[in-house]
């Protein structure tokens, strides 16, 4: 079964489990901009909400990139700042990736750029096309990350990998994205969609309730010290058991 959302820059289907979500502006290398926040608000929503979703999938349209990063002719004329608070916790698109109880993949190819790579982190698991491109230009353009980048890239890449991207402007390689562990996988460009595909599959033939909570007790327990994380995984733990 499909079931097609009516967005404009966010397409969204479902198939036997698995959500779809793809970043629709080809012509704009899926830059992104204010209407594709509101989309992607509303999709998530559906994501969480839906029981019939085990698994959802974030990928961009055309050949040439993921996202290339924000719409800065959007965002840097963006309403006063009391207005952009006010959108910014209506439309919290960032806090709906990361509370996410359902396994997120990113399907990464070609230019995977500032808001692109922040996105890509709030995902659980990221493939990527071994042509794929890799930066955070913000630094360059006067600006800072301003979507969770500057927290989230640390905790994936370690601190001196965020720093020498961050402070440098340097772009990474899909080999050196995967080497950094920005990436988890790395596939021909022909075979991305297949891969991700199989991978979302796997993760469909599994328990419902053991992967939330798997993941529950993984992202929970990691501002956790060590005792406090098994703690943790004993009480997450005693909820399958029946």
């Amino acid at each position: 079964m499909i079931i097609d959302s009516d967005t404009e820059v966010v397409r969204y289907e479902k198939r036997d489990g698995k959500a779809y979500i793809t970043l629709d502006r080809p012509e704009a290398l899926n830059a992104y901009n204010i209407a594709m926040r509101d989309e992607l608000f509303q999709v998530l929503g559906v994501v969480r909400d839906d029981p019939d979703v085990r698994v959802a999938v974030l990928r961009g349209a055309g050949d040439r990139a993921f996202c290339a990063g924000a719409d800065l002719t959007e965002f840097l004329t963006a309403p006063s700042p009391t207005l952009a608070r006010k959108a910014r916790w209506e439309r919290d698109v960032w806090g709906l990736f990361l509370g996410s109880g359902k396994p997120i993949i990113a399907a990464l190819h070609g230019y995977v750029l500032g808001s692109g790579v922040e996105m890509a982190l709030c995902c659980d698991i990221r493939v990527a096309a071994d042509d794929a491109q890799f930066g955070l230009p913000e630094t360059g353009l006067g600006i800072i990350p301003a979507a969770g980048g500057s927290q989230t890239l640390s905790r994936a890449v370690g601190l001196g990998r965020s720093l020498d991207m961050l402070l440098t402007g340097r772009w990474l390689t899909a080999r050196e994205a995967l080497c950094a562990r920005l990436v988890d996988r790395l596939v021909p460009p022909a075979d991305l969609i297949t891969a991700v595909d199989r991978l979302a599959d796997r993760i469909t033939s599994l328990p419902g309730s053991a992967l939330a909570l798997a993941k529950q007790a993984i992202v929970c327990g990691l501002d956790l010290s060590l005792a406090e994380g098994l703690e943790l995984e004993a009480r997450i733990a005693s909820r399958l058991v029946t």
